[in-house]
């Protein structure tokens, strides 16, 4: 038996090492590497395979380590296969005690490298969680997933994504990153429009079905389609954004058309709204976060790209915010606007940047003075 402590997650024992991750990106502490934090994606994760309802999924978590993710999904979705496979020997251990400690005999351990893993093997849902990029892996995730499959990406390298490392996201992704505050939008839909050009090159398409930026990292899960329609589908919805930082106005085009422009970026929806719709809290380990964020997912303008940042505005304007509510309410009556999960400051709106800043001059506390 490995050692370690065992706790519960949801409605599933797990054994993990003593010493662990239990906030932020998570530092290799021990040989096998867990992060407590990381209960809200495994929540997430659940939640959405619950809500694909579909008979008899095969699922392959192919970087599983103490194989938290994967023995949840055998033991909370109904009607599952799943393979917890690592590349690395040391956990083996942890995942067999985790299947063993659950009575589960829908999940299976696998000790492959992830690229022969799907080489061999197909699977209705493949779920990708490396530590750090998963650009090198992206390609066989494609391989190993059947068609109309789902796959599953998370990237940690926030910084790249997100501006801080323009030449490594320039390198990894083939993208300009935005820094400032769309940086966590921007980054996501880089991540994603990686995922597109990938699956272009075998003449498969994606439907997003759910996009998100939490914590420390971005992740998003979408449904593979199959064909040269569906691929030109796709590539249709790549393309730049350019900004202008005198009138705030952000503009997308399919062509990089201005010298300063950003991109290429994911232009389309980042959930899947009938499925959202069919996502449940009840239950999960970070059941109030989960139901915040879910909530927040559904109402979301995700149509609609590029941020405003209540700060933004406020350094633009020079004039003091008003309650982020007041604004949105006011922003409400002259064209849809929501709150964004990307940060409690920020929102979309259907409005151009003119307007936004006029309404936000309008309702800010100094116009009132």
């Amino acid at each position: 038996m490995p050692s370690g402590v065992e706790l519960i997650e949801g409605r599933t024992k797990l054994l993990v090492p003593e010493q662990h991750s239990s906030r932020g990106p998570g530092t290799r502490t021990a040989d096998v590497f867990f992060n407590e934090q990381m209960a809200f994606g495994r929540d997430v994760t659940i939640m959405f395979l619950k809500a694909l309802d579909k008979n008899g999924i095969t699922a392959a978590d192919a970087m599983s380590a103490t194989g938290a993710r994967a023995v949840r999904i055998a033991n909370e979705v109904k009607d599952t296969i799943v393979v917890a496979n690592d590349a690395d020997p040391k956990a083996i251990p942890y995942i067999e005690h985790n299947i063993s400690l659950n009575s589960l005999s829908n999940c299976t351990s696998s000790n492959k490298d992830l690229h022969v893993l799907f080489a061999e093997s197909s699977f209705d849902y493949v779920d990708i969680d490396p530590f750090g990029t998963p650009v090198p892996f992206i390609q066989s995730a494609i391989r190993g997933c059947r068609k109309k499959g789902v796959i599953a990406i998370t990237a940690t390298d926030t910084a790249p994504l997100a501006g801080a490392q323009t030449g490594k996201c320039r390198r990894r992704y083939q993208s300009e990153p935005i820094r400032g505050y769309m940086c966590h939008e921007s980054g996501l839909r880089i991540l994603m429009c990686s995922i597109a050009r990938e699956l272009a090159k075998f003449d498969r398409g994606m439907k997003p079905l759910l996009s998100f930026y939490a914590d420390h990292y971005f992740r998003t899960y979408v449904q593979v389609e199959e064909g040269a329609a569906a691929t030109d589908r796709s590539l249709g919805q790549l393309g730049f954004m350019h900004y202008d930082p005198k009138t705030l106005e952000r503009s997308v085009s399919e062509h990089c058309s201005k010298e300063h422009d950003k991109g290429p970026f994911w232009l389309g929806p980042l959930h899947d709204k009938k499925l959202l719709a069919r996502m449940d809290a009840a239950g999960m380990e970070k059941e109030k976060r989960c139901a915040k964020m879910l909530a927040l997912w559904k109402n979301e303008l995700d149509e609609q790209t590029f941020l405003y940042d209540i700060s933004e505005l406020s350094s633009f304007t020079k004039m003091s915010p008003p309650k982020m509510e007041v604004l949105i309410e006011a922003l409400n009556c002259a064209g849809k606007t929501t709150p964004t999960h990307m940060s409690p400051t920020s929102f979309k709106t259907e409005l151009d940047a003119e307007e936004v800043i006029s309404i936000y001059i309008r309702t800010s506390p100094d116009n009132k003075m």
